[in-house]
């Protein structure tokens, strides 16, 4: 190795440039899946694939600051191909590109690694990662050194110049078209821009850029003089006990099949969605995702806001929600007596719901870990019946009127390539091979449960004896390989909404984005309260609205709060968790072993002391045993929390 590095490879800046070049040619055909795409891609964009080797190459000039160059190699080297086989993986599953943003997830991620991966496949990566860490081990110990003395001053401003060429470099791609600094597709921008640029574009460009002009007179002119102040609910609505109950049912990756061109069904997968789309009012809603990124579209129905203003691939929850607080429907809703119930049948803490849910205005959130009696899919996933009962307790907890987002889970990839339901509900034809078609039948059989649910909870709600207004959307398709041309409706972004109510309602179709959905369901209701709320109501036909609307995300999350007179008035709630109280009746000792009584207690219930989780038993909704000994004498100090996947304490009781 010594004698072939001195004899080839002894220049450090050819060999950088030799390898930044070879790195980013094995990136990108991982990226597509495929060597020949790649080279179509070097053709067609050379220009774009030279800028992002010269990328990697700038990362590799560390190395002349030490005397272990080979070692610095190898290390970059090695991160960039993680990087890049992380994406592949990623792309393989959800079809939206790895981005920095993902590794503020990769603790929900490590907990889901189970629902994708087979255990023999987990054993491998592990190995792999090992064998890695023990190659890097013997390379930092046997590969040779730097022979010549480092002239500090040079490498440093060498490195110095590097970094100045580098954004010369990136000022002329983005000028000459060779990259963009928009991202409108993120997968498309990914495959059109390269790997390297768009990654590293999602560490260095986050949030929402000040405005040209930025002032109070700008963000106040937005609206006409008297619009904010006017209470255009209370004018219009004398009695605010008419108001019914907003339920909003967001269905994980769930859309009518029916809408692929070229696959035949032996029955109508989603019959009953398809029956309520004809006989309330529905259409289109373009969400910021394929594939993935459920909260993102989450976080555009609750607040009104574009995700795509927001830096590529970043998700609010994971960024600006951690700190602050956020106008949402909440809110709004709260203002005419609400009471704001989150309801999902998945972890408490997955994007960080349980911490950011008070900054949305949230009073109760239930999440997986304070239901019962759940049924789960092949793939571990809990199913979507659950929901309606706990529709149902949220609905009971409270006199008042009631808003319900719901978060459902039932239909989440990543499908199986191997058969798992030997007797599917629903086959499919049209698809080339066997693997693809396992997937999605598997993917059928869940909709087809979830249409079964809908069904099982408009039943339920109308037989409710409150108005009720239930609207139901998916979150984003499926992540199967479906592209435009493969839709009727020509596009991956859209999926279907509908409004549905138990009194009358006049139906009215309409297609919508994502962050109008909430505006347009609260103006059929004659409700007009809210900012963003006000502001999608009366100016979605201005000509400036696209504009005007960024800049009044920047003023609410990173600006000066002009729009609220100079002052955030959000305050993060008291989250409940779970609408039910958790009660320790009283403990009783058996046999020398304790057991303690009470209410509501779940398979995530566990014993817990000055708060350390106990070895718990749970052996029923009122029953709880205690699996190791403890002092007789502390056995008062016993409390019950709810405890997450991770280990995480979402609550404890008093």
């Amino acid at each position: 190795m010594k004698r072939f590095f001195e004899k080839y490879l002894h220049n450090s800046i050819a060999l950088c440039i030799v390898l930044a070049i070879v790195l980013n040619f094995l990136i990108e055909t991982i990226s597509r899946h495929s060597a020949l795409k790649c080279l179509e891609y070097i053709i067609g964009s050379p220009m774009t694939f030279f800028f992002n080797s010269f990328i990697i190459f700038v990362t590799f000039s560390v190395a002349f600051l030490v005397k272990r160059r080979i070692f610095i190699y190898v290390i970059v080297s090695t991160i960039w191909m993680g990087l890049g086989i992380t994406n592949g993986v990623i792309l393989d599953t959800r079809m939206t590109p790895f981005t920095v943003k993902d590794l503020a997830l990769a603790d929900a991620g490590l907990a889901l690694i189970t629902n994708y991966l087979s255990v023999s496949e987990i054993i491998t990566i592990i190995a792999s990662f090992v064998a890695v860490a023990i190659i890097l081990i013997l390379i930092y110990i046997f590969a040779p050194k730097h022979k010549q003395k480092i002239d500090f001053r040079k490498s440093i401003a060498g490195i110095f110049a590097l970094v100045i060429l580098m954004a010369g470099a990136t000022n002329l791609a983005i000028d000459r078209n060779w990259v963009s600094i928009y991202f409108g597709n993120l997968g498309y921008a990914y495959r059109d821009y390269g790997f390297p640029y768009c990654f590293v574009n999602t560490w260095l460009n986050t949030g929402i850029d000040s405005p040209k002009g930025y002032s109070s007179d700008t963000i106040l002119s937005i609206f006409d003089p008297d619009e904010l102040s006017m209470n255009q609910t209370k004018e219009n609505n004398n009695d605010s006990k008419d108001f019914p109950n907003i339920i909003m049912l967001q269905l994980e990756s769930f859309f009518d099949p029916t809408y692929e061109k070229n696959l035949t069904f032996s029955q109508d997968p989603v019959p009953y969605f398809r029956e309520l789309k004809e006989k309330y009012s529905s259409g289109f809603l373009t969400v910021p995702s394929i594939g993935a990124g459920t909260a993102n579209t989450e976080f555009e129905v609750l607040s009104g806001m574009r995700v795509r203003f927001f830096g590529p691939g970043e998700y609010p929850y994971k960024s600006i929600l951690k700190k602050s607080t956020c106008e949402t429907l909440c809110y709004d809703l709260k203002n005419l007596g609400y009471s704001a119930h989150a309801i999902h049948n998945h972890r408490g803490a997955f994007y960080g719901r349980n911490i950011v849910f008070p900054k949305m205005g949230f009073d109760t959130f239930t999440s997986l870990e304070y239901m019962n009696n759940v049924s789960k899919t092949a793939k571990n996933w809990a199913k979507d019946d659950v929901l309606t009962g706990e529709i149902k307790s949220a609905l009971d907890s409270t006199e008042g009127k009631d808003f319900i987002y719901t978060i459902s889970v039932q239909g989440h990839g990543q499908y199986p390539t191997k058969k798992m339901i030997d007797n599917p509900s629903v086959t499919v034809s049209g698809i080339k091979t066997k693997g693809e078609t396992y997937a999605y039948e598997y993917y059928l059989e869940q909709i087809h449960e979830m249409d079964q649910f809908i069904k099982q909870l408009t039943d339920m709600l109308s037989n409710y004896n409150e108005k009720t207004v239930l609207v139901m959307y998916g979150d984003h398709l499926p992540p199967l390989t479906i592209s435009d041309n493969d839709l009727k409706n020509g596009n991956v972004y859209q999926t279907q909404y509908v409004i549905w109510s138990n009194f009358n309602m006049k139906a009215i179709d309409k297609d919508l984005y994502a962050y109008q959905l909430g505006s347009e369901v609260l103006n059929r209701l004659s409700i007009h309260e809210g900012v963003l709320t006000k502001y999608h109501q009366n100016h979605k036909e201005d000509k400036d609205y696209m504009e005007n609307l960024k800049a009044l995300q920047y003023d609410m999350l990173y600006g000066k709060h002009y729009i609220y007179g100079g002052e955030n008035p959000f305050k993060p709630t008291d989250l409940k968790m779970g609408v039910n109280d958790i009660k320790i009746d009283e403990v009783v000792e058996i046999g020398g072993k304790y057991y303690i009584r009470g209410q509501y207690f779940t398979p995530f219930s566990k014993i817990s002391m000055d708060g350390e989780v106990l070895d718990t038993i749970f052996l029923g909704p009122t029953i709880l045993g205690l699996l190791e000994d403890v002092d007789p004498d502390d056995v008062s100090k016993m409390k019950v929390s709810q405890v997450e996947k991770n280990k995480e304490i979402l609550s404890t009781t008093e």
